[in-house]
């Protein structure tokens, strides 16, 4: 007879024991669903495409302008072999691919913009580490054939003016093409390499300002109404002023007129901006101003949002960084475009503060899961329904 109990025993102990372990491991599978897939589902569904004017007239009758879904990011800076732990790279990058795919099939965009700082250590890393830096952003960023991929480059990809060397520019244009002017239903985008407008002479820096000035010139005859000799005869571009886009943000001050709760730090606003290396110079924004012409300006750079407003009112917004390694709370744009009309819509990634709570209360409630079980701590079920007698026999 007591063989037998002592048989139960064991037998209901390793019972109670397989119990806890199917509760341990199915509160840390959801827990694990919830804050590395499902959350950017749920976050990211809430983003909607702004709405934008597409009626135009055509003489007397009235055309629908057809709009391009387009999204903008900046500064992914994808660690390298040098700086970063392997932990911090596994998980920001981890991170980055969830929200960059989630937001491929849940908004379906038709081109993406990647502004610059691709990569963290392409400004010195040798051949070997950049392939594999390329490797792991095709991977991360991988995209159906329909979906267009536009990259510019960065001082981080490339260095900064000092850094710039034609072998960096080159290895980063035969991964990322060099195409300066893109065009798509009816839409100009002027991709520009931002890092080379030093304006000091150098080779590399005055064979960007002789491009752009071509890109200028092209620009210039698509909006006469008669064609005129200097064009020649071949095929002209869309009538539309362009969408200028870089890395660097044009000249400002600083950020003190910046506001929304992904702009700089207040304390960090009002530090002057050094030209050349926080923003392009005077020199350089007016040049790129009077050439191009542009309607819209977006950059990244500076890894805050910003707004500001440049000459005879043209709009720059400044994209904030798409890593929560400089971000706690990291965004896109999105931006409904038309040959004449634009409407932006900011789309935020899910707070890594969020990620860091829903973790820490489910080791919490593990812990006390585990007291329970060996004993240690009443059952609240158990502690609440003893409370309720007592008080029923008072």
């Amino acid at each position: 007879m007591a063989t037998i109990k002592l048989w139960f025993g064991r037998q209901n102990f390793h019972l109670l024991k397989s119990f806890l372990l199917l509760k341990i491991i199915a509160v840390v599978f959801a827990v694990l669903l919830f804050c590395e897939f499902l959350i950017y589902y749920l976050v990211i569904f809430r983003c909607n495409w702004p709405e934008v004017k597409i009626r135009a007239y055509d003489g007397k009758r009235e055309t629908l302008e057809p709009v391009l879904k387009a999204m903008f990011l900046a500064d992914t800076h994808l660690l390298g072999e040098v700086r970063g732990h392997w932990l911090d790279k596994l998980r920001r990058e981890w991170q980055m691919e969830r929200a960059f795919q989630t937001a491929l099939w849940l908004l379906q965009p038709e081109v993406v913009f990647i502004l610059g700082d691709i990569f963290d250590e392409g400004k010195w890393s040798s051949s070997q580490a950049w392939a594999e830096d390329v490797e792991r952003f095709h991977k991360m960023f991988r995209h159906p054939r329909h979906v267009q991929l536009k990259v510019v480059a960065g001082n981080h990809d490339i260095g900064f003016h000092y850094q710039m060397s034609t072998y960096r520019i080159k290895r980063f244009e035969e991964v990322f093409n060099r195409e300066r002017l893109f065009s798509w239903k009816g839409i100009n985008f002027v991709m520009v390499n931002s890092v080379a407008l030093e304006g000091d002479g150098c080779n590399i820096c005055s064979e960007a300002e002789a491009e752009l000035i071509k890109i200028s010139h092209k620009l210039n005859c698509s909006r006469e109404a008669h064609r005129s000799s200097r064009c020649g005869d071949g095929q002209l571009l869309p009538a539309s002023a362009p969408i200028l886009l870089q890395h660097f943000p044009l000249y400002r001050r600083s950020d003190a007129n910046c506001s929304g709760e992904d702009a700089a730090p207040p304390e960090e606003r009002g530090i002057p901006f050094k030209e050349r290396y926080d923003a392009l110079s005077r020199e350089a924004s007016q040049k790129l101003l009077w050439w191009l012409r542009p309607r819209l300006v977006l950059s990244g750079h500076t890894h805050s949002a910003c707004e500001v407003l440049h000459g005879t009112g043209i709009p720059e917004v400044s994209v904030p960084s798409f890593s929560w390694r400089n971000r706690n709370n990291p965004s896109f744009i999105m931006g409904s475009m038309t040959p004449t009309e634009h409407a932006l819509a900011k789309c935020y990634l899910p707070f890594e503060d969020t990620v860091l709570i829903t973790y820490c209360g489910a080791a919490g409630f593990l812990v006390v899961l585990m007291f329970i079980h060996f004993g240690l701590l009443a059952s609240p079920f158990l502690f609440g329904w003893q409370l309720l007698r007592k008080f029923k026999t008072m």
